[in-house]
């Protein structure tokens, strides 16, 4: 369920029993979504937090390797991967 910022803003309440009714909801501002709200347990605050840490990080790996392969670096052979190490760490000394 989508929800604009200013429920959140000027009706907490609302906002509260729609995140109960719906587990999740999606926070928009000017009509673009810019955060999602998931409800927890407080016993179980630890384990949601790590996972949605799990999957933005699997989520930035993903861009990665599709970055990679739209610009053909995901076609670089073992010497040249290895040549833009030693470039690099040049570089930083």
């Amino acid at each position: 369920m989508f929800v604009p910022y200013r429920v959140l803003r000027n009706t907490p309440g609302e906002l509260r029993r729609k995140l109960k009714e719906c587990g999740h909801l999606v926070v928009t501002g000017d009509g673009q979504p810019f955060a999602v709200m998931v409800s927890v347990e407080p016993d179980e605050v630890e384990q949601v937090l790590e996972t949605i840490l799990r999957v933005r990080a699997q989520q930035a790996v993903r861009r990665l390797r599709e970055n990679a392969q739209e610009s053909g670096l995901n076609r670089l052979s073992q010497s040249e991967i290895d040549a833009e190490i030693r470039s690099a760490r040049k570089e930083r000394n």
